[in-house]
């Protein structure tokens, strides 16, 4: 964790540089980013159960050896990223509350365990209902345990997990060790670690996490007039590109230089994406990389600029499968909480 950049310790958040960010299209997970709400747990996994209640025919408790033997194995490649990322952008606007997210609050990884469907199932919920998954975990945060909800529908997708591995190993501590939820295209948040109760229920959680919090407001609202319940609930994560190379302040030789990132569009497809080595006055497209059988995972791009002496202003955006772009500007966006960070990433460089 030493190898990350730390912005807080207690609790622990952390992001890679965005170099080592983009340097494998799986992301190791020691290089992963870590949000922390509360203190990390100690869980002995020998003893952890897993319960499973609420409006099901047939509650049940599963052990980490029964979650394994019960179900099918699955694995599924997935970009998790806080809704946080880029809050630095944002704040060059206006102060905003929350951790100065650089855009390394974002990875990619290969999450092995069991459908979260199959165990719904298997405790008799109904499909098609009008219900929620609510989550609740073993951290604590101000004096409750962590809790948050999805809409049934999501936690009966098939790329939704419960995860033990990551990569192929265990998951670390900090990353959720034993099992976690694992809901790609949704943000980070719901997706908790260390996971204790899953309650099937008419209504979202009650839990503050999901009540008060990771609530997108207006331009004009403010942390005294926020009322969360007029809040949009942030599920879906937006269109985002991010340059990872050459890093912000680079000093370059002129001539031809190789920009490199990422782009991710929650789950719809990116397709295409547009670089800029003046501030956006002009664009190129750059080449991407993306696995087919991972839709729910980022795109790597890359192009080569020919850029003379001087300062450039290199811009990113990209284009999704809805013929959606990113707004230009943090102002377009911008939110007391410094959430969905989300306008054209700008990283400037010097060339000599």
């Amino acid at each position: 964790m030493a190898r990350l950049n730390v912005h807080s310790e207690r609790p622990y958040n952390a992001e890679p540089p965005l170099d080592r960010l983009r340097a494998h299209y799986r992301t190791a997970a020691d290089h992963f980013y870590v949000r922390s709400h509360g203190d990390l747990p100690e869980i002995d996994a020998s003893t952890w159960r897993l319960s499973v209640d609420g409006a099901v025919a047939m509650p049940f408790n599963l052990s980490l050896a029964d979650l394994r033997a019960r179900f099918p194995e699955a694995t599924v490649t997935a970009t998790m990223q806080c809704a946080g990322n880029r809050r630095a952008d944002m704040r060059t606007v206006a102060p905003v509350s929350g951790d100065p997210w650089d855009a390394g609050a974002i990875g990619t990884a290969d999450w092995t365990g069991v459908r979260l469907g199959d165990v719904l199932r298997a405790a008799g919920v109904t499909p098609g209902a009008d219900l929620h998954v609510a989550f609740e975990s073993h951290d604590v945060v101000d004096g409750r345990p962590y809790g948050v909800s999805i809409p049934l529908a999501k936690a009966l997708a098939d790329e939704t997990l419960l995860a033990f591995a990551m990569n192929g190993a265990p998951l670390l501590p900090e990353h959720g060790f034993p099992a976690r939820v694992v809901v790609p295209g949704f943000a980070g948040v719901r997706s908790p670690k260390w996971l204790r109760r899953i309650t099937v229920q008419d209504n979202p959680s009650d839990n503050p996490m999901q009540a008060d919090d990771y609530k997108l407001f207006p331009p004009d609202v403010t942390a005294e007039t926020a009322d969360p319940a007029k809040g949009h609930t942030i599920e879906t994560m937006p269109l985002n590109a991010a340059i990872c190379e050459p890093p912000r302040g680079a000093r370059i030789t002129a001539g031809e230089t190789t920009v490199r990132g990422y782009a991710i569009a929650g789950d719809r497809a990116v397709v295409r994406v547009d670089v800029s080595g003046d501030g956006g006055r002009s664009w190129r497209q750059a080449t991407l990389d993306h696995e087919a059988d991972a839709p729910f995972a980022w795109t790597f791009w890359e192009i080569v600029l020919d850029l003379p002496p001087g300062e450039h202003e290199l811009t990113v955006r990209a284009w999704d499968s809805a013929g959606q772009t990113q707004p230009a500007q943090p102002d377009d966006t911008w939110n007391f909480k410094g959430y969905l960070s989300a306008s054209w990433h700008r990283v400037r460089v010097e060339v000599a």
